[in-house]
This record gives structure tokens, sequence and C-alpha cells, in this order.
């Protein structure tokens, strides 16, 4: 069972489904809703996922034809994506409150990447805070 939720607690969701594939998305259009070099995510069955809470306080914002982005009205935090149409839902990892195994994971949108950040150098790491 995977489960998560928004920055302020309002919002949250349950999804009976393993997490199975991350997809690190570098497209302008996640860098920009999500304020960051990528946006993690991971595609679950539609009919495994449910909210569990705050359904009325999502808003949505249709980012390209057919493709909602579902954010906490409250703190802003982009909780997953729908094509209404498609099988599955997008999950925005930043939001998962289950700890899970790191699955098979991927770059994509690499063409249409932030130019100060590349996945493939390594930098330092700090367990917390800035040195």
């Amino acid at each position: 069972m995977l489960t998560g939720s928004c920055l302020c607690g309002a919002v949250a969701y349950a999804v009976d489904a393993p997490l199975e594939r991350i997809a690190h998305c570098h497209c302008r259009t996640c860098r920009k809703a999500h304020g960051a070099a990528f946006s993690s995510v991971t595609a679950v069955p539609r009919e495994k996922f449910r909210w569990t809470r705050g359904e009325d306080v999502l808003a949505a914002w249709q980012s390209s034809p057919g493709k909602f982005r579902r954010f906490c009205s409250r703190c802003g935090s982009h909780v997953m994506a729908e094509r209404t149409a498609q099988p599955v839902v997008l999950l925005r990892l930043g939001c998962l409150d289950t700890m899970a195994e790191p699955p098979q994971q991927l770059h994509i949108w690499r063409s249409d990447a932030a130019s100060w950040y590349d996945p493939k150098v390594q930098w330092p790491e700090k367990p917390e805070g800035l040195a």
C-alpha cells in the first residue's frame, strides 16, 4: 500500500499497488510546476488509486490538452496528474509518505532539461541543510 499527502496535510491518497518504475521528468512544464530541475513520478492503475482526504480542496490545471495536474488549493503541493481517458494516474513522488524500495528509474525529456542541472554529474552530499 502506498500513501501520500500534501504539505499541509489537507489532501491524502492511498494506492493499493506497488511502486514499479520512477520517471524523472525534465520537461519545461514539470520544471515550472514544481519549481525544480525535474519532477519524479510513477504511474499507478487508476482503479487502485483513491483519495482518502481532502478531495474537496483539490484544484486542477489543464497543462496540456487532456492532462490535468491536481494540487492542494491550500498549500499548492502537486499531488498527482492524470489524463482522464488513461487507465493510470501519475503520482508526484515528492508527496509520497510511504517508504519504498527504489525500483527501476529513468530520466525523460532530457532534451528540455534545465541548463544548470545534469543528473550524470555527482555532487557532494550533506545529511541536512546548506554548508
